[in-house]
């Protein structure tokens, strides 16, 4: 896919990781809709570092947990830009949640936003994709592949995508490829402390944590390979080979 003048839609685009795909894409010359919920600070940000750098954007406001709101945002972008050729499916709610100590509430909660949103804008979106040839990156997570006694709910939401991702990328081929990113230790969460982050270093096989801009990267690739569909790709220094 070439990527200039497109017109991208990113969840969750008003920080962290959301908000460095936005960008990313502006700056190949996509023309990007920044989603955001609470972020909305963040998404008057995005977009004007993406206006900085002659991109065009606009904010979209969603509550991807409430049912009904996904056709919407989807049928919003499209009348103001008049095509989708790529959406992004990147918000996500990540909460620290013992096993013994979970809520019905907090469960409810991550599988509204990391799972079913994200299912039901490719729904919504389908149509659009299809008559653009276009593409469908979800990001997932390594806690899809790992065992986190801490974030059960938060794993099992993430490996519910990356599974999605699947079968989507067979549902809707051969017009619309479906692939996704799990990032690793690319962004702490903002609670964790300096001794965390130092030793996420030391038992990474390349010694680093990563950043906001490896998952950016990985996104760019799979748009722009035509002949990949299907897979997620995971962006963690190696962390899941330890």
């Amino acid at each position: 896919m070439k990527l200039s003048g497109r017109v991208a839609l990113v969840t969750g685009a008003g920080r962290r990781v959301g908000q460095a795909i936005a960008l990313a894409l502006g700056e190949r010359g996509m023309r990007v809709a920044v989603h955001y919920h609470g972020s909305g600070d963040g998404a008057n940000e995005t977009v004007a570092k993406l206006g900085r750098g002659g991109g065009e954007s606009r904010t979209f406001k969603a509550d991807l947990s409430q049912t009904g709101s996904h056709g919407p945002l989807i049928d919003q972008v499209v009348a103001a830009y008049g095509a989708l050729d790529v959406l992004v499916n990147s918000a996500a709610v990540m909460v620290r949640t013992p096993f013994g100590e979970v809520t019905a509430e907090q469960w409810d909660s991550m599988m509204a936003v990391n799972l079913r949103a994200p299912f039901f804008l490719a729904q919504a979106a389908a149509a659009h994709l299809r008559k653009a040839s276009g593409v469908i990156i979800n990001i997932a997570d390594l806690a899809a592949f790992e065992s986190w006694p801490a974030y059960v709910p938060h794993a099992i939401s993430k490996s519910g995508v990356v599974h999605m991702t699947k079968s989507l990328a067979r549902v809707l081929a051969p017009e619309v490829r479906v692939n996704a990113v799990a990032p690793g230790t690319v962004l702490l969460p903002e609670h964790w402390s300096t001794q965390a982050d130092e030793r996420l270093r030391q038992t990474t096989p390349l010694g680093r944590t990563g950043s906001p801009a490896d998952v950016s990267a990985t996104v760019i690739f799979l748009l722009e390979s035509d002949y990949i569909t299907g897979e997620t790709i995971i962006v963690d220094g190696g962390r899941h080979i330890r």
